[in-house]
């Protein structure tokens, strides 16, 4: 079996083609079960489509010639001449080096972006559940996804923040190191504050509320974390409640002046306020950042920590590929074990059958009342002769052809050591 990678991504096809190309949740079942069906030589498929790719991982005979672009113009609304232009194949160990990347965050267009490899392995579940994963993606698989997590716990490809949600909450945590006891507030309900709110509640933050100048938007994020909600206008007069104020509302003028944070920090007994603005123009007064007590951080002052952080995820990344290496000899390596899998079995089937008929032999031999000494020795003797028989012959061929790589290779394989000296014969 050879192994295919076939597909599109962010660097090779604009939004607007990806779009066409990906594949909605609800189609990929069928369409698992249709690429095996209708593409000669395809024997077991997995697809993985995500905004930024779309992936076809086929185990097909070496000599098939899958047409998977063919394939995909009539499943998806794309032509032939698009596909030619924008894809890329992989083949065997090319396809393993380039998946475990690919898992392993380091082809994302974010660099190490940790929810591809749930993705990647929701791929291969949904294969296996509908029947179309088979022994070998089932090892490509396994290999793919374990050395994916040792680049991610062994490297620090994905421990330091490179979005600006991110490294805001990143810099809370520092600021508090126990976040369940925290208040955040909140400004906006776009999408930079949602991520916000999904990096906050997945690190246990105690309590969210969430401000909007539209009380209806406002609500619709609160629900999802079991939040309160409230006015823009409300904040001044509920400051002192939360610990955290993360803002990114686009507004034209400031959500939270000096006055107001100055009031809040008396009304909690100098007990600090981490701020973050996000926002250009800002949310926050900057004159806020000069009172006792609170932690102001800007847009810059996250960029300049977003850009150390993908320096350092670059610097990881030249360090994983070490690991991508040998994942990928180790595919290759286990793939030609697995091929051979009939062979290794039918030679222990006939060294058992030897077995089974040299043992039989001497149980019959013991019944008629043979001396036990000599039915072991034959039985020894009939072992030996007939394990040895094959390997003897293959000796003596190698030899009368000249075959010396053969035989360097059956000294090997036998561990023999032909260059022990023998005893000369002595006459009497």
């Amino acid at each position: 079996m050879s192994i295919l990678a076939y597909g599109l991504n962010y660097r090779t096809a604009s939004v607007e083609l990806r779009e066409r190309v990906a594949f909605p949740e609800d189609y990929v079942t069928d369409a698992l079960i249709q690429v095996k069906r209708d593409v000669a030589g395809v024997q077991e498929a997995a697809i993985i489509s995500t905004c930024n790719r779309t992936e076809l991982y086929c185990a097909l005979h070496p000599e098939a010639e899958p047409d998977l672009a063919a394939w995909l113009t009539r499943y998806r609304p794309v032509s032939t001449s698009e596909l030619q232009d924008a894809s890329y194949t992989h083949w065997d160990q090319d396809a393993a080096r380039h998946q475990i990347r690919v898992a392993a965050g380091l082809d994302s267009q974010v660099l190490g972006e940790p929810q591809i490899m749930g993705q990647v392995k929701a791929a291969y579940e949904t294969a296996r559940a509908y029947g179309t994963m088979g022994p070998e993606l089932g090892l490509l698989s396994q290999i793919i996804l374990r050395t994916a997590k040792e680049v991610r716990t062994q490297t620090d490809i994905g421990r330091n923040p490179i979005s600006v949600a991110y490294a805001a909450v990143s810099l809370a945590q520092q600021i508090f190191s126990d976040l369940s006891t925290k208040r955040a507030l909140l400004l906006g309900a776009g999408e930079t504050i949602g991520l916000v709110a999904e990096h906050l509640a997945s690190q246990g933050i105690g309590h969210m509320a969430i401000a909007n100048r539209t009380l209806v938007n406002a609500e619709l994020l609160a629900a999802k974390y079991e939040a309160d909600y409230m006015q823009l206008t409300d904040v001044a007069e509920r400051l002192a409640e939360f610990d955290i104020v993360i803002g990114s509302t686009g507004s034209s003028l400031p959500v939270v002046g000096k006055g107001a944070a100055e009031a809040a920090i008396k009304q909690r007994r100098r007990r600090p306020i981490f701020m973050v603005d996000i926002a250009v123009p800002r949310d926050i007064e900057a004159g806020v950042g000069e009172l006792p007590d609170v932690y102001l951080y800007t847009i810059d002052d996250l960029s300049a920590i977003i850009e150390g952080n993908i320096a350092q995820r670059r610097q990881a990344a030249a360090s994983a590929e070490t690991f991508v290496h040998e994942g990928a000899k180790l595919f290759l390596r286990e793939s030609r074990v697995q091929k051979d899998q009939a062979l290794l079995r039918a030679f222990r089937d006939q060294a058992k059958a030897i077995q089974a008929e040299s043992l039989a032999r001497a149980k019959k031999d013991l019944q008629r009342g043979t001396d036990p000494e000599r039915v072991l020795e034959r039985l020894s003797n009939d072992l030996t002769n007939k394990l040895i028989h094959a390997p003897t012959m293959a000796i003596r061929d190698a030899s009368a052809d000249g075959r010396a790589d053969l035989l360097d290779y059956l000294r090997i394989l036998y561990d023999v050591d032909t260059d022990t000296d023998q005893p000369e014969n002595q006459e009497e």
